[in-house]
């Protein structure tokens, strides 16, 4: 059968009713309209309504219960762990919102291997489940066939269990969280009601646009917040406003085939575990009497989001095409394998299709503001498994301005232009789709669209045989074959990584790349940095409403400082230089250009006192660092660059040679030097100079794997996105201020209230023990591991966070492997010896540091003179 059909219903009438739509026409005016009606919408409506809002209209153009998207088609099973610890809190959120809806059933879950690399991803996954609180265990093909009997477990090297993986039934779901916003007397739904256009004029804080209303075929909102909740068709209604959503719909396979013999007499919807079958990137459940099988292991068939047929127009559905037979062959002979009975004759097909999803360009979400159009929001690309989570969250981002779980990796503002565009879109979820069961390792970079931003040093890092690695779409060289020699240099203090897996991704030239630093010098392409400037008479007032730390500095000044949220947690990380009375350059890291000036002009006065540039294409930075560093540049510079005269946090006019050049003197590596900013067409130039200059120092370039990795760890430097983040305050990762400045700014109140409690969790650094015989080779974490106590216990802080590794990476200065986590004050002593569990393994550790004292060059001294 080629055609999908209905898929059975269950037994009697179990179905929730529907809410009725609201009756009349549509209200000429809304607080917020939410344009899509599946889970996403329906959870939305539901936590906007608890937080208070009112007056709200969902649109979607189908009808209700089942509106046509994926929530009516996807297997609606949930694993609750994954490797990145917010899906998992979004998931297991979700599961909880389920539940007390009353519409998941547990039954259990098994990821399955086959082979060696498969059964090292469940590993991995154990960990996973352990570093964020979740119940899981390995067991071997014996256990498996006890739990799921149909199962040919000889093709099987082993499983990870999950008690608590169920199935939920999403069209329920959403039809109970529309009543709550009915009965709050607060939502108005139309369904069969097409979006036509997104209204728009222009913003009062000098963007482009914000939103002013939505189109329909029956007539015009009023609004001022537009929510697109509409998944696969999502880039085709943010294209009305301008906005661009970097989504594309695409194909997963599922078939039903049935009556399967033991099922037929449950007389439930699943009372079996459900399987994932990771190295055939499949899954199998129970269906009632029958066994749904998907697979995500054929080609990316990829659609166009404008080319969907309209709700109604379709055979079944513009969500669930026809199965493309050819591409499900080789998938469904893999399911016979797994499930012998599937090869016996009488069992019919009653689904079949090719289920469009939504992908993204790194598989994730895309959560938040939308950074063309104000007040035009999207919370598309979300799975079933964290739908209700997405709808508090963003219910609280939307209502106070931050969420309790930190979503930054979800911000759609994480994508540079040149990654909104379709073209790029498409190249990588063509790339990306056989990674969502796919083994990915933590380093692993992708392949295609590459080379979207480039240094004006390219070309000098290719000559060097440069390692790159994508950061926004920026191409930076993560080491340089040019340095190979370096490790005859310094011989054994290069460790050689004999692990495969601990060998990917990674050179021991880093390494050696980082010892130059330490003993003469390196320079560092840091052109990737973003950089804004923020001028005008009310510049100071701007900053100051957002800054943790002072910045009525003199000018000249370097002022390191985080941006909170409201609710005290870490927004941004950054520096900020101030170049004149109303004139400071802001400069912070590539991957976190999007959202950090998205959150800049989401709150610039609207007076017009305030001007914000974004400077980043225009300006060229290299770091130059190290013992000889002065050497190097007062030998090209005939400014003043002692001690004396250009002092640690101060930043400079100078000329190096015949180039103007804004010298700043900071560290991120611990070592004398600065980072040199000049006009892009200067960079290549001011490359060439320096690195001619160094030479006779041994000063050598290095990649951005010391910048960002070893030398950072070994200075206990903390980074946004790892140690950094919206769960965690600057009382706990050690950065609270000695005073806190009299000026108000965003997040002041909860940061006061943090600075007066006891902290719960102290940040700190961990050295990898050496192995003792009979242990094995060292081995090299590479982060989200969990920390145990000696007797393998899990560590949890008072605040029900369990501790996990941050970060990782070489420490050669101080011939440790270094870690960070965050440990409760029992056990943040320096000295504790604890254990880090990687791939089912538990590796011997000790506190090295507790707070922010770094294990190298503690008192600071070689930055600093």
């Amino acid at each position: 059968m080629n055609q999908p059909t209905q898929p059975k219903p269950p037994p009697g009438d179990g179905t929730v009713r529907p809410a009725a739509p609201s009756g009349g026409g549509l209200p000429g005016t809304a607080d917020v309209v939410i344009i899509g009606a599946g889970i996403v919408g329906s959870s939305l409506v539901k936590h906007l309504a608890e937080a208070g809002w009112r007056n709200m209209v969902l649109l979607d153009q189908g009808p209700l219960p089942d509106p046509g998207g994926s929530t009516g088609h996807a297997s609606n099973f949930i694993f609750p762990v994954d490797h990145q610890r917010h899906v998992t809190a979004l998931t297991v959120e979700s599961m909880n919102q389920f539940r007390d809806l009353g519409t998941l059933t547990t039954c259990g879950g098994i990821e399955v291997a086959r082979n060696d690399a498969g059964h090292n991803e469940l590993r991995r996954r154990l960990a996973s489940a352990k570093s964020w609180g979740v119940d899981a265990e390995l067991i071997d093909p014996r256990r498996i066939g006890e739990l799921a009997p149909l199962i040919d477990t000889s093709l099987l090297t082993g499983g990870f269990h999950t008690p608590s993986a169920a199935v939920v039934d999403p069209l329920a779901a959403g039809e109970l969280m529309r009543q709550t916003a009915f009965d709050a007397d607060a939502l108005h739904v139309f369904p069969d009601t097409e979006v036509t256009g997104l209204l728009t004029e222009p913003a009062a804080r000098g963007g482009p646009a914000r939103i002013a209303g939505v189109r329909t075929g029956v007539g015009d909102i009023a609004t001022d917040t537009v929510v697109i909740a509409c998944g696969v068709w999502s880039p085709k209604i943010g294209a009305m406003a301008g906005a661009a959503l970097p989504l594309t719909p695409a194909v997963h396979q599922m078939i039903n085939l049935g009556p399967i013999p033991g099922f037929e007499a449950s007389g439930v919807e699943i009372d079996t575990p459900i399987i994932r079958d990771m190295t055939a990137k499949m899954y199998e459940r129970q269906r009632w009497d029958e066994l749904q099988i998907g697979s995500y292991a054929h080609r990316a068939i990829l659609h166009e989001a404008e080319s969907l047929a309209r709700v109604g127009t379709a055979a079944w559905s513009p969500t669930q095409l026809p199965l493309s037979e050819a591409d499900f062959s080789e998938p469904l002979e893999h399911a016979r394998q797994l499930f012998p009975m599937l090869r016996e004759p009488g069992l019919e097909r009653t689904l079949a299709i090719d289920g469009l999803l939504s992908l993204t360009p790194d598989g994730g979400a895309l959560l938040g503001p939308t950074p063309e159009v104000e007040g035009l929001w999207s919370a598309a690309a979300v799975w079933i498994r964290e739908a209700p989570a997405v709808g508090k969250y963003l219910a609280q981002w939307m209502s106070d301005g931050s969420a309790e779980v930190d979503l930054h990796a979800d911000d759609i503002a994480r994508f540079h232009p040149s990654q909104r565009t379709r073209s790029y879109v498409r190249a990588r979820a063509e790339e990306g789709f056989p990674k969502t069961y796919g083994i990915v390792h933590p380093r692993e970079q992708f392949l295609s669209a590459r080379g979207l931003r480039r240094s004006p040093i390219h070309g000098r890092h290719i000559d060097n045989g440069a390692e790159f690695f994508e950061a926004a779409g920026w191409e930076r060289p993560q080491w340089f074959a040019s340095n190979a020699d370096l490790l005859a240099e310094f011989g054994d203090a290069v460790p050689q990584r004999t692990h495969e897996w601990d060998a990917r991704w990674h050179s021991p030239i880093s390494v050696a790349e980082h010892l130059c630093l330490r003993e003469r010098g390196v320079m560092i392409d840091l052109s990737a940095f973003a950089q804004f400037d923020v001028a005008g008479p009310g510049a100071m007032d701007f900053l100051q409403s957002l800054a943790m730390a002072q910045v009525d500095r003199p000018v000249g000044r370097v002022i390191y400082t985080p941006l909170l949220d409201p609710r005290g947690g870490f927004r941004s990380d950054l520096t900020l230089v101030r170049l004149g009375i109303g004139h400071y350059r802001v400069i912070t890291g590539a991957t976190d250009a999007g959202r950090d000036i998205a959150w800049l002009r989401s709150h610039l006065p609207t007076d017009g006192s305030v001007h914000l540039a974004d400077l980043t294409a225009a300006t060229a930075t290299i770091g130059l660092w190290g013992p000889r560093a002065r050497d190097v540049l007062a030998s090209v510079s005939a400014n003043d660059v002692s001690d004396a005269a250009f002092g640690f946090g101060s930043a400079a006019h100078i000329t190096v040679r015949d180039i103007p050049v804004l010298a700043v003197r900071i560290s991120y590596v611990g070592e004398l030097g600065w980072e040199l900013h000049t006009d892009v067409d200067q960079g290549m130039r001011l490359w060439d100079v320096i690195a001619d200059a160094g030479r006779p120092f041994g000063v050598r370039p290095a990649g951005i794997g010391v910048y960002g990795g070893s030398a950072r760890l070994e200075k206990g430097y903390r980074l946004m996105g790892a140690e950094l983040s919206a769960d965690y305050n600057p009382v706990e990762a050690g950065l609270a201020l000695p005073r806190v400045k009299d000026a108000g700014f965003v997040g002041k109140p909860a940061y006061l209230r943090a600075r007066e409690a006891e902290p719960v969790t102290v940040l700190c650094t961990l050295g990898m023990d050496a192995p003792v015989a009979g242990e094995g080779p060292a081995r090299y974490p590479s982060g989200s591991e969990p920390i145990l106590t000696l007797e393998g216990e899990a560590i949890t802080d008072a605040g029900g966070r369990r501790s996990f590794v941050t970060s990782a990476g070489d420490g050669p200065s101080v011939g440790r492997y270094l870690l960070m986590a965050y440990l409760p004050p029992e056990q943040a002593r320096e000295g504790n010896h604890l254990l880090v569990e990687y791939l089912a393994e538990h590796h011997r550790v000790t506190v090295l540091s507790a707070g922010r004292t770094p294990v190298f060059d503690p008192e600071n001294q070689r930055m600093r003179t």
